[in-house]
């Protein structure tokens, strides 16, 4: 049975994304213990993301309900965005995010019916994207909708870089891999990119 992972993208009421995580460590992240919900992973924004706000990904065994992600952040945080999904090609499991470096979060929103060509493009693509001595990058995941209604679904990419030198130079990959991710792009309608790191 697949695993369900739920993407939140949170603002605070009053104060920064520190107010944020210290509501999440104080509030969420025990409750969600409690129920069997792990955090995957929690990111301050560098780029794209407001200060008062913070991106969260959770993750529990088994297929669990938006309802069971959602309705437990503490007093003061707003869900401006909330994603359940179902992981793709990576990660195979629910081990939480523990490398430090730059993460990019990319959204894509594109027709349900090509996103099992677009995880087997990145598939083939991190072949020759990943072993290179020019830079450090692996994707950490790749995550489609859980239900994607109508033509238009999201898909969400969490790619891990030492560095936004790395990102830079990762912007000219092998060919084969920057074929790969053209023709994913063909399939895309549109795409956002946020630059975080990675708070625990």
């Amino acid at each position: 049975m697949d695993n369900s992972f739920c993407y939140f993208r949170l603002r605070a009421a009053t104060g920064g994304w520190q107010a944020l995580a210290e509501g999440f460590e104080r509030h969420t992240r025990p409750r969600w213990q409690e129920a069997g919900i792990h955090c995957w992973g929690i990111w301050q924004g560098l780029f794209g993301i407001a200060s008062d706000e913070l991106l969260v990904m959770a993750v529990a065994l088994g297929d669990r309900p938006a309802g069971d992600f959602g309705e437990d952040f503490a007093d003061g945080a707003i869900v401006v965005d909330c994603l359940p999904l179902r992981a793709t090609a990576r990660p195979e499991g629910i081990d939480p995010l523990e490398r430090q470096g730059l993460y990019v979060l990319r959204l894509f929103e594109a027709d349900p019916l090509n996103f099992d060509e677009m995880v087997a493009l990145s598939r083939q693509a991190w072949e020759t994207f990943e072993p290179t001595e020019r830079y450090a990058a692996r994707p950490e995941g790749l995550f489609r909708a859980a239900e994607a209604p109508g033509d238009v679904g999201r898909m969400l990419l969490v790619t891990w870089y030492d560095g936004f030198l790395s990102w830079e130079e990762s912007r000219l990959p092998a060919p084969q891999a920057a074929e790969n991710f053209r023709r994913r792009h063909a399939l895309t309608r549109s795409t956002v990119a946020y630059a975080t790191r990675l708070l625990g």
